[in-house]
């Protein structure tokens, strides 16, 4: 049985990280959004914690704590800003999962201890101007030539690529292999053909960095790839899986900020005489975002312990993304709303998160891929 209530420790472990987020994070908030520049001592800072490494074991660099204590790290993270949680998030799935999954010990030496510690910034290649959604589609190629792949291709919407010391780079083999024929090779920063574009700019979550990606000719050699020739799509989806999950926690700490700015501002808000909170149209608001936050949290709760007991998550992921990502929508448009015309101005912080809410139904599989998802394993 899932148990829904944190440990001690785990509330001891959420305390000492509200009081690092404040001190860390939030005096440098402002500036990054107004700037659309990610704060980059930060992964140091978070490595020098633990945190980038909270899911993985003590013997790759990680806290060995699960997905559970990740999730809810992810949860407090989006509360504080969902851009700069963007980010470090990112570094701490999608940039060092594969790696985990599939690296040699060598590679996990190099590239994954020192990412945990937040000495080297990892960026994931998958999305391409002319694939999103349809991951097997990839047309970045990767032809073996001697000792190395010679990369071409273009890659977009990267997040963290700006600054990163490596790319875990998805590319394809030979077309007639399918998904077979997908490979994930580590391209370093420095490698003659690589090359990343200018931060792209963004609706909202605007500190967190993302650009396009480059190869031109690009030479990496075999031993930089992520395990055998085959079986890299798979590594893939397993990394995306846990990336859901993260997204979806992500999501529901930014709906709750949203729900406490609304809360407070209902309670406080006179009209007619009376706090707006006391008329039952806006105390119908707050009761459905309410309920939509917790029947969220708990699908994340359970994608993370069914990952956490060895399961599979992937149904269970697609659930807890769609569900909150779509109710962090919601729940942040209700938010603005509220606040009638305060909320629409840039004073006010539910203006921000109701615009950092749609990329949440977009990154790491739309909403509609998640449906599909879903569909497909209930159909099994």
């Amino acid at each position: 049985m899932i148990d829904f209530s944190y440990s001690q420790d785990d509330e001891m472990f959420r305390a000492s990280l509200r009081r690092f987020l404040e001190k860390e994070v939030a005096p440098v908030a402002a500036e990054a959004e107004e700037t659309g520049r990610f704060p980059k001592h930060l992964f140091g800072r978070f490595g020098e914690m633990g945190y980038l490494g909270i899911p993985y074991p003590e013997e790759v660099g990680g806290m060995g704590l699960g997905y559970q204590t990740f999730c809810l790290y992810a949860e407090e993270l989006g509360k504080v800003n969902s851009g700069i949680a963007g980010s470090l998030l990112a570094q701490s799935s999608i940039g060092v999962q594969p790696l985990f999954l599939m690296g040699s010990k060598e590679q996990k030496e190099r590239l994954l201890a020192p990412a945990l510690r937040g000495e080297k910034i990892g960026a994931f290649g998958l999305t391409e101007p002319g694939a999103g959604s349809d991951a097997a589609g990839i047309t970045t190629s990767a032809v073996l030539k001697g000792d190395r792949y010679v990369l071409n291709g273009t890659k977009i919407f990267i997040t963290n690529a700006t600054m990163c010391d490596y790319a875990l780079v998805a590319a394809t083999t030979d077309k007639k292999l399918g998904i077979d024929g997908i490979v994930i090779l580590v391209v370093e920063r420095g490698t003659k053909g690589f090359s990343t574009g200018a931060p792209m700019k963004k609706l909202g979550n605007r500190s967190s960095e993302c650009c396009e990606v480059v190869l031109e000719d690009c030479e990496v050699p075999v031993e930089n790839r992520l395990g055998p020739e085959t079986g890299g799509f798979h590594t893939l989806m397993k990394a995306l899986n846990c990336g859901r999950m993260v997204v979806a926690a992500r999501a529901v700490g930014l709906a709750v900020a949203a729900y406490d700015a609304a809360l407070a501002y209902a309670k406080d808000r006179k009209q007619f005489g009376k706090t707006i909170s006391s008329y039952q149209l806006i105390q119908s608001k707050l009761a459905r975002m309410a309920v939509e936050i917790d029947a969220s949290r708990a699908l994340v709760q359970r994608a993370a312990w069914i990952r956490d007991t060895g399961g599979d998550p992937a149904l269970s992921a697609a659930m807890s993304k769609l569900k909150a990502t779509e109710t962090v929508v919601s729940v942040t448009s209700e938010a603005v709303q509220i606040l009638g015309g305060y909320g629409y101005m840039v004073e006010f912080p539910v203006e921000r998160y109701f615009r950092d809410a749609k990329a949440l139904t977009i990154i790491e599989g739309t909403s509609e891929i998640q449906q599909i998802i879903i569909a497909r394993r209930l159909l099994e």
